[in-house]
């Protein structure tokens, strides 16, 4: 089984590799990476190298040699590089409102520039490939893979990893293993809800957690929201909606930082590239070094609006994206029946107020047919509320990117909860055109 994976440049890569050594994949028999920077191309190669165990590899730098005839293509490419990231986070800053790579302005833009990137690979792909399973990295997730899936339809799934590790979390808080509960997961990407967590008995977690102070302040959602606030809720927020609960005390930590976290990944990312392609001996060595800062200042700035925390660390090991992708393959290829992830997909009618082809984030079972979601409850006034109004913004910047219509981007910048006011957006969209 052939597995390719655009941006095969990217830091993250060697997590994916690493698992499929680890024989959470054994059935994969050939690794094709593809970046259109033969350089970090070179450097995570030398990165490879170092993991006993995996796969064949080969390296290349054209989409059409990358994509033929391949079973699975992973898709995790960032458009502009981190330089894009930069831009996208410190604009909107400049301008008085959040700047964040997946939410916000900031999200929006890096989906204007993404969007007519990843339909191209969609079309490579249908055409070379037409077999072949799309899973999708590449953020803002949601609005990427609803836009490729207007070309490859059920055949492109979109991953997340941070709704893994809540549930993660929240079940080793509760004293239970998270293989063992079942839970309830609804939303967009980046903005979802754990409103179930049960025991294999059939022990209500989440409410027990909930009503446990310390256990519940014990992990890192926890943490960033509050006992008080989570107890009002019901549920467990994904970690980003603490910039929409939050939006005040986020931007301003945001604001008070010394750099962005764009900032501070592209000068990280730099000088790892450039050690290691100095000494390729040493790429699997620097690599760790570099992750594991990556991760320990990973939301830095939510931490230090919540009252200034350290992450865990059980939470620093990395990876969980890579963990989530390599399942979902392997229940595809292997037909592993009643396999249950949460995944992006199509609606269908799990959500029956919104479209039935729009994506959202929620509990799917996989097999050799794809990912169906599951009937999930009702969801409350409020969270479906935020749902609507980012399912608006995410398909205004799919318009906007496909068409280059300016006034759909206005209407998706504008409509965003984080930005307030439709003279702000203009003044981005104007910022960043120039």
């Amino acid at each position: 089984m052939r597995l390719t994976i655009l941006g095969g440049g990217g830091f993250r890569v060697p997590l994916v590799y690493g698992a499929l050594a680890g024989g959470r994949a054994a059935e994969v028999t050939e690794v094709t990476l593809y970046d259109t920077d033969p350089v970090r191309l070179s450097v995570v190669r030398a990165v490879l190298d170092g993991v006993p165990g995996g796969p064949p590899v080969r390296a290349v730098t054209d989409l059409d040699e990358a994509v033929r005839g391949a079973d699975f293509v992973f898709s995790a490419i960032r458009v502009g590089g981190t330089a894009g990231r930069v831009a996208d986070e410190r604009v909107p800053l400049e301008e008085g409102v959040l700047g964040q790579e997946t939410v916000g302005a900031g999200g929006v833009l890096y989906g204007l520039r993404t969007v007519p990137v990843a339909l191209r690979i969609a079309e490579r792909v249908k055409a070379l490939a037409p077999g072949a399973w799309v899973i999708n990295f590449t953020n803002p997730a949601g609005t990427v893979t609803e836009a490729m899936a207007q070309v490859l339809g059920e055949r492109v799934i979109g991953i997340c990893d941070s709704p893994v590790g809540l549930v993660r979390r929240a079940a080793r808080a509760a004293g239970a293993g998270p293989d063992t509960v079942t839970y309830d997961y609804v939303g967009l990407n980046h903005l979802g809800w754990l409103r179930s967590l049960t025991a294999a008995d059939g022990t209500d977690l989440l409410a027990r957690l909930l009503a446990d102070r310390a256990a519940l302040e014990s992990f890192e959602e926890g943490r960033l929201f509050g006992a008080e606030w989570l107890r009002a809720l019901g549920s467990l927020p994904n970690e980003y909606l603490h910039y929409y609960y939050f939006r005040r005390e986020a931007l301003a930590a945001v604001r008070a930082a010394d750099r962005t976290r764009g900032e501070f990944l592209a000068e990280q990312q730099e000088a790892f590239f450039a050690a290691a392609a100095r000494e390729p001996e040493r790429a699997a060595e620097l690599w760790e070094r570099t992750r594991r800062e990556r991760e320990e200042t990973y939301m830095a700035d939510s931490r230090a609006a919540s009252g200034g925390w350290e992450r865990e660390e059980e939470d620093l090991a990395g990876g969980g994206y890579d963990r989530v992708a390599l399942a979902l393959m392997r229940a595809i290829a292997g037909d592993a029946r009643g396999t249950r992830l949460i995944l992006n997909v199509r609606n269908g009618s799990t959500v029956p107020e919104l479209p039935a082809d729009a994506i959202i984030e929620t509990v799917c079972e996989v097999d050799a047919r794809g990912a169906r979601p599951l009937p999930c409850a009702p969801l409350g006034e409020a969270e479906l509320g935020l749902m609507l109004q980012l399912k608006a913004v995410e398909r205004a910047t799919v318009e906007a990117a496909v068409f280059k219509d300016r006034t759909a981007a206005l209407r998706a910048l504008a409509l965003h909860p984080l930005v307030d006011s439709p003279a702000v957006a203009d003044r981005i969209l104007e910022r960043v055109a120039r």
